[in-house]
């Protein structure tokens, strides 16, 4: 009985961490929301902020995290029309979790590399 409670408390943990890397797994997906994050609005900013990132990617990595509320598209009626992307304040509750991995994979890399 007591391996089966640690089993189900295990996944207790599990569950709710592969929902949240499911959020922002990928190559692109952290990149994107910091860019967005730190001010770059329009399409070409993100793209150029991001190296390597083409833009149909972009495009679509963008409608996911709008699709999990992450990012907004804002359509601005002018002329030329300007679409611009920003940060939904549930994005906000990333920057913690960003936070603490950047400063994770610094002490990280530096019990790496000193090793050596």
């Amino acid at each position: 009985m007591a391996n089966k409670m640690g089993y189900l408390s295990c996944l207790d943990t599990v569950k709710p961490v592969r929902d949240a890397i499911d959020v922002i797994n990928g190559k692109w997906k952290l990149p994107i929301i910091i860019s967005v994050m730190t001010g770059n609005e329009r399409f070409t900013d993100i793209q150029e902020s991001i190296p390597g990132i083409t833009p149909k990617v972009l495009a679509k990595e963008l409608k996911d995290l709008e699709q999990h509320q992450l990012i907004k598209r804002v359509v601005v009626e002018d002329y030329p029309v300007k679409i611009l992307y920003k940060p939904e304040p549930y994005a906000d509750t990333l920057v913690p979790i960003i936070d603490a991995l950047k400063v994770w994979g610094m002490n990280h890399r530096k019990k790496i590399f000193e090793k050596e």
